[in-house]
């Protein structure tokens, strides 16, 4: 019989609880993040949370005093660095306008939307929002308010420059520009799972990059489609 070499770990990994304290606030909030998306706001128990973490419940509150600062955590760590990123990209870019505005769609649509656990984010918010007023106020200031911004930026350069049809309204186009998205993400969320019933979500963006292009482009403009 052939012989097995065994091979003992002599520095095996720590338990949580002996890991560095920088590391716990990134731990939690990924718990946070994955028990937000599961469970929904209100149903999200911190023990929970905490749980997954590897921590105490009072060592989660030494970083976090509540639900909803817990949640905001989970934003601003999530979410606010893609936003700051196409923030930055709408101000540097140099080439075509709608090159612009398919490159912030489908930067959202990757980091965002086609997220397993992101994409549950608009879906959360959407659904607690009258019941937990300040939640939605935070998320819509910090998150759908810049975001728009953004994609109005990009529609209003493309119309200074002659690349878009002057007639467009930036604010109504920017709310196209991701409302079939969000469609997915909500279907993904929800009835997906339900009803065993799969989106092409690929397939559907780059449709939609399409029509979204063709449908800005100016009277006879020479831009591409």
């Amino acid at each position: 019989m052939a012989r097995r070499n065994l091979t003992i770990d002599r520095h095996p990994s720590p338990p949580r609880w002996r890991r560095r304290k920088e590391a716990r606030p990134g731990e939690i909030l990924q718990a946070a993040l994955e028990t937000f998306v599961e469970r929904g706001f209100a149903a999200a128990r911190l023990e929970e949370v905490a749980r997954r973490a590897g921590v105490t419940r009072g060592t989660m509150y030494l970083y976090f005093p509540s639900k909803q600062a817990l949640f905001e955590a989970v934003v601003r760590r999530n979410i606010i660095p893609g936003i700051e990123r196409a923030e930055q990209l709408a101000g540097d870019f140099e080439g075509d306008s709608a090159d612009l505005l398919e490159r912030l769609v489908r930067d959202w649509w990757e980091r965002v939307g086609h997220s397993p656990t992101l994409g549950g984010l608009p879906k959360l918010v959407m659904a607690e929002a009258a019941n937990f007023p300040d939640l939605a106020r935070f998320y819509h200031e910090q998150v759908v308010r810049r975001g728009q911004a953004v994609l109005q930026r990009a529609v209003r350069r493309g119309i200074q420059r002659g690349e878009f049809d002057p007639d467009l309204d930036p604010v109504i186009i920017a709310r196209l520009a991701v409302a079939p998205l969000l469609l997915v993400t909500q279907w993904c969320h929800s009835f997906g799972p339900v009803v065993g019933e799969v989106m092409d979500a690929d397939a559907i963006l780059d449709t939609h990059v399409r029509m979204l292009r063709r449908a800005l482009k100016a009277p006879c403009s020479g831009a591409s489609s």
